[in-house]
């Protein structure tokens, strides 16, 4: 592990392994730079994979006021690192990251995306309006179980009775000690989990370097989601939202590769 500083002085802690272009691999709600599995390990061959904690999280530092524009920031922080140009990869929220990133200018040479959770439209509820104030409140209370099982009902989707199963399992505590930056994601999501379409041509300047995955069993509304994007679609077989890095890697690879443009 070590550590890159960002544009406002905030510490990133990151890893590094494998040899080739840089590829950037950016965490959704809750994930750390240790949590991708076994996926740098099968990307290592042909890249040189950087995993990093988002600011608040892990070993990173955090800012007293969030914006999206600081993770921005970091984000560009680690490419300046890498030689000042990379491949990055999106998992959830940190798709919608990513795409934030590319959009506004970083240095990003094609992107690819896993499921960005938007809701674009009636096949399931959509975030109620005061959603992140809510959610901040939790967390200024210091509510950090509530904050969860509230993160988890109203933007995963996952059953009351299920997410109160789930309090008494291990990873619990690792969920909480993360809490305080769901509000993070909230800000990074926006609008775009209101249950309306995307705002038309909001990212269609990055078609010709974006690939979009998703899982064939995977809820129809997030594959909706995807479909809602500009690029390069394809679908894993048999995966949902916590795809397998085996299934993942390959199509990565491919993407990442090849010398045509999407």
């Amino acid at each position: 592990m070590d550590k890159v500083f960002s544009h406002d002085g905030t510490a990133i802690a990151y890893e590094r392994t494998g040899r080739g272009p840089a590829l950037v691999l950016v965490g959704g709600a809750f994930q750390r730079r240790g949590d991708f599995g076994e996926l740098p390990a099968l990307l290592a061959a042909r890249f040189d994979v950087i995993t990093y904690d988002r600011r608040g999280r892990g070993d990173s530092g955090d800012s007293f006021r969030y914006d999206v524009q600081r993770e921005v920031e970091d984000l560009d922080a680690l490419i300046a690192l890498a030689g000042g140009t990379a491949f990055v990869h999106g998992m959830s929220s940190g798709a919608v990251l990513a795409l934030e990133a590319a959009a506004r200018g970083s240095a990003i040479s094609r992107l690819s995306l896993y499921e960005p959770p938007f809701v674009v439209d009636e096949s399931r509820p959509p975030l109620p309006a005061d959603y992140l104030t809510h959610l901040e409140g939790l967390v200024a209370d210091d509510a950090r179980g509530a904050a969860v099982a509230y993160f988890l009902t109203h933007a995963v989707g996952v059953p009351a009775d299920v997410v109160e199963g789930m309090r008494h399992a291990p990873f619990w505590a690792d969920m909480e000690a993360v809490a305080h930056t769901l509000p993070y994601d909230g800000a990074v999501m926006g609008d775009t989990m209101s249950g309306r379409p995307l705002a038309p041509g909001r990212w269609d300047a990055l078609a010709d370097r974006l690939l979009v995955l998703d899982g064939g069993a995977s809820e129809n509304w997030i594959r909706s989601a995807a479909d809602a994007l500009p690029g390069l679609h394809r679908t894993l077989a048999d995966q949902d939202h916590g795809v397998a890095p085996d299934a993942l890697a390959p199509a990565l690879i491919e993407f990442f590769t090849t010398d045509e443009t999407p």
